[in-house]
């Protein structure tokens, strides 16, 4: 039986998964709370059951943890009428980390391509940290969402990531779901978890892949050796399953322009992934991209070359498209946005070097 001052929590529905909406890993569940009913409880609704056992919450907002099965009982998923008998134990589990800081609102420029009662959609711009988080505690797109939506979904004390159901790297551009109720997070979240949600990044990536369309699967785990980066393992020797599928879209002879879809959405997915079969994301630095890895290192394509990183001193990586289930009219819908500018340019330059 958990401890009274266990007991005195809210039930947080839902923080976001820990991934880059390329994935950064939205795969993964944590515990954030585990009751075990005592040896005389009573036969009770878990509704009732969790309402009693959780301060500051509501029967709703349980019986919408239970419907999107972040709720169990003994390991197994189950109904709101479900009667807890005793020594059952019920489990919350959700796609992040129980978090304890506030979020502090900040007037910011948006640009959402959509919004309605339940959910939006916003174009995050490349150098624009998502979440708050060690040294980005203020000008982060979650505290600009939380001025924009004095009502966005923020579970206790304003936890972490209010309202959101997935991330993007820093320096990742494209777009990103948010929800606005405790139901469509919670639903978004689900789509997340159960891989549903249709993805579609483009990426420049160093090389060309010896096949035009392909799949990268090996799991994705951090790196023994410096824990900023994410390693490829095989499997079932470190970290977790992940499965990326590419398609060549054009080819600049020492760089390409892929299509990549996410299977899963594990941290930097995509960059580990084509850093792992040898053709790293252009102009990422984590991944070793932000040098010539193909082609002459001296003359004219050297100059050429270090001009064209200049232009984008960033991971070539563009989240373009996001496709899913809207959580209350359960209608199909897919949005998409055009390249950012610095994208553009430095397909515009590669173009023209083609040609020469």
């Amino acid at each position: 039986m958990m401890e009274p001052e266990e007991l005195d929590q809210q039930l947080p529905l839902l923080p976001a998964p820990d991934s880059e909406g390329e994935g950064d890993g939205e795969d993964e569940l944590y515990e954030h709370h585990r009751i075990r009913a005592d040896k005389k409880q009573e036969l009770l609704r878990l509704d009732k059951f969790l309402l009693n056992r959780l301060a500051n919450t509501s029967r709703t907002r349980i019986q919408n943890a239970i419907k999107a099965e972040a709720v169990q009982v003994n390991d197994r998923v189950v109904k709101s009428n479900y009667r807890v008998k005793p020594l059952d134990v019920i489990t919350i589990t959700l796609p992040e980390p129980p978090r304890e800081f506030k979020v502090v609102p900040e007037p910011m420029d948006l640009d959402i391509r959509y919004e309605d009662s339940e959910l939006l959609l916003v174009n995050k711009p490349a150098g624009l940290v998502v979440h708050p988080a060690f040294g980005n505690w203020q000008g982060t797109l979650v505290n600009g969402l939380a001025y924009h939506l004095s009502n966005l979904p923020t579970g206790r004390n304003g936890e972490i990531r209010p309202g959101l159901v997935h991330r993007i790297d820093k320096d990742t551009s494209g777009l990103l779901v948010v929800g606005k109720s405790e139901w469509a997070m919670t639903h978004l979240s689900q789509q997340f978890f159960h891989h549903t949600i249709e993805r579609t990044y483009l990426a420049l990536v160093w090389g060309v892949p010896k096949e035009s369309t392909g799949t990268i699967r090996g799991h994705i785990g951090r790196s023994l050796k410096d824990r900023k980066v994410q390693a490829v393992y095989p499997a079932g020797e470190q970290g977790k399953h992940a499965v990326t599928h590419y398609k060549v879209l054009r080819s600049f002879g020492t760089v390409s322009l892929l299509q990549c879809n996410l299977e899963t959405g594990r941290t930097h997915q995509i960059r580990a992934h084509m850093k792992h079969i040898g053709h790293p994301l252009f102009g990422d630095a984590t991944y070793g991209g932000d040098k010539i890895v193909y082609g002459q290192r001296t003359g004219a394509y050297k100059v050429f070359a270090e001009k064209a990183l200049e232009i984008m001193p960033r991971q070539a990586l563009h989240a373009k498209s996001l496709g899913f289930i809207h959580p209350t009219t359960h209608e199909q819908l897919h949005f998409e946005v055009e390249l950012p500018a610095d994208f553009e340019a430095v397909l515009a330059k590669w173009e023209q070097y083609e040609q020469q």
